[in-house]
């Protein structure tokens, strides 16, 4: 029977990422192959060393050399053709004798490998089956625990050599981008990022799924002398990352007002009512991004803890101070991430940090997003049926930050426009009068009958929906972690499958 040349990918360095099918063809094979420098070690020989047999043949295929000159009459060039041919004559005599040869590639066979000098050249005698294998720039993505592309992302993967100017240039293109063979090239690389206002985007990530060894920083931190060779940058693509996809331009000097355009940023994230099923993917994505976590403690609890970021908790009373916080960290080069729960537009972190920004000039040059959530008064009416189908008003009964005579009064509008009302932080331990007095008013312009819908902690294993009707609305049941939603005049009940109350406000209104 005729013999084949197996080009084996072996994945990024672990082996447990070695295919099924790469294990079992390495542990069949006649002959082991494998590049290596002249100190004759080889990471892809390590990798799979867990599958060899240990009576295989092994030819140890060793560059006669790597980045250093030569003395060779055809230079460097010359040296590796005339390697490349006698590596391939190596392997044919095997296959000539019947023997298949298992020739070891790191990553995958096709991509950036040694393996590709070996099949052009044995590919028109011999049978070849080329075995794909786990690529490093898939390994640091995982690394990261961050999307790399999504819907119309385009990635563009470029080695490092390219040279500064032509990486600038590519890498002025807002998709994601990958850069390979980094190790002796990083000052030049380094240096394109920057040209194409890109530093601020770029993750370092070092010997990617090799367990302790494995390193990840952001590019800007990164010492070139400590570049090896298993290193690669990462850029996560626009939509990937939930940034907008705007063409890059060249990164300028730090403004008169102290930020550097293009290194820090903040965004702040809606978490949604409560866990990871409410959380968007976009929002998912940036609070992978980030480097700091900054909000209300128990909302930064929410987000798994990430050891490569900071976590600043604080109280619910120091919004301000809060988002200058997060402001500085930003003009710092930080990637902050300020976490709200439900959308933080609603009654949330939005509008301090955006006040903020706006208040002092030395913000002026730090990017704010929102990224939006799905807010509580979204997650209770969907669990009630849709009491909020037609026009509908969200209202704040906590007087911290506004007197009760403007609650009041806001209150009386809405009752009398005959909206649904959403109520967002209807009580607390120390705030129980406000939601009677609420009844009240309510009462005296809605009917006792009108539905009620007490939503509380939604989304966690606590949650509780309850339909009454503001007639027999009883404030003791309700506290901080409820919303409220009043129906209007044209809201009602009716009964579920399952005989569960459902709370429809209809989307047409009598003339």
């Amino acid at each position: 029977m005729p013999a084949t040349l197996y080009g084996v990918g072996l994945g990024p360095g672990d082996p447990e990422l070695v295919t099924v099918k790469a294990a079992r063809l390495i542990g069949a094979a006649d002959v082991i192959a494998y590049h290596c420098a002249r100190h004759g070690r080889s990471v892809a020989r390590s990798i799979a060393e867990p599958y060899l047999r240990g009576d295989q043949v092994e030819e140890q295929l060793v560059y006669p050399v790597t980045t250093e000159a030569t003395d060779h009459p055809g230079g460097y060039d010359g040296a590796l053709e005339e390697f490349y041919a006698a590596a391939a004559a190596r392997l044919m005599a095997h296959l000539d004798a019947g023997r298949d040869v298992v020739l070891l590639a790191e990553g995958d066979p096709l991509f950036y490998s040694s393996y590709m000098h070996m099949h052009k050249r044995i590919s028109e005698r011999f049978a070849t089956v080329i075995v794909p294998g786990v690529t490093s720039v898939s390994a640091a993505s995982a690394a990261l625990a961050m999307p790399l592309v999504e819907g119309d992302d385009v990635l563009t993967v470029l080695p490092g050599t390219l040279g500064r100017d032509q990486l600038a240039q590519r890498l002025r293109d807002p998709g994601a981008a990958a850069i390979m063979k980094i190790g002796r090239s990083f000052e030049a690389v380094r240096g394109a990022l920057k040209d194409s206002g890109r530093l601020a985007d770029a993750y370092y990530v070092e010997r990617a799924s090799t367990g302790s060894r494995q390193v990840i920083e952001r590019a800007g931190a990164v010492d070139p002398a400590t570049v090896p060779y298993m290193s690669l940058l990462i850029m996560p693509g626009p939509q990937a990352s939930g940034q907008p996809a705007v063409a890059r331009r060249p990164e300028p000097h730090a403004s008169r007002t102290g930020a550097t355009p293009g290194t820090g940023r903040v965004d702040v994230v809606g978490l949604g009512p409560a866990g990871r099923d409410w959380l968007t993917p976009r929002a998912a994505a940036v609070l992978a991004a980030a480097d700091d976590i900054v909000g209300y403690q128990p909302y930064v609890a929410r987000v798994p803890p990430n050891p490569r970021q900071r976590r600043h908790g604080s109280d619910n009373r120091v919004e301000a101070e809060r988002a200058e916080f997060a402001l500085d960290l930003a003009l710092r080069g930080r990637r902050v991430a300020v976490v709200s729960s439900g959308d933080p537009g609603v009654f949330a972190m939005a509008s301090p940090v955006l006040e903020a920004a706006a208040a002092d000039a030395r913000f002026a040059g730090v990017p704010v997003g929102v990224v939006p959530g799905i807010t509580a008064a979204q997650a209770v009416a969907g669990l009630a049926g849709a009491p909020l189908g037609h026009d509908y008003v969200m209202l704040s009964l906590s007087d911290r930050l506004k007197p009760w005579e403007v609650i009041a009064r806001r209150l009386a509008a809405a009752a009398e426009g005959d909206f649904a009302i959403a109520i967002y932080n209807p009580a607390s331990r120390s705030r129980r009068q406000q939601l009677i007095d609420a009844r009240d008013l309510l009462l005296a312009r809605r009917d006792a009958a009108t539905p009620v819908v007490i939503g509380r902690a939604v989304g966690t294993d606590e949650q509780q929906v309850t339909v009454t009707t503001l007639g027999e609305l009883d404030p003791a049941q309700v506290d901080m972690r409820c919303l409220l939603i009043i129906g209007s005049s044209q809201s009602r009940v009716v009964p579920g499958p399952s005989g569960a109350p459902r709370v429809i406000t209809p989307r047409r209104y009598p003339a």
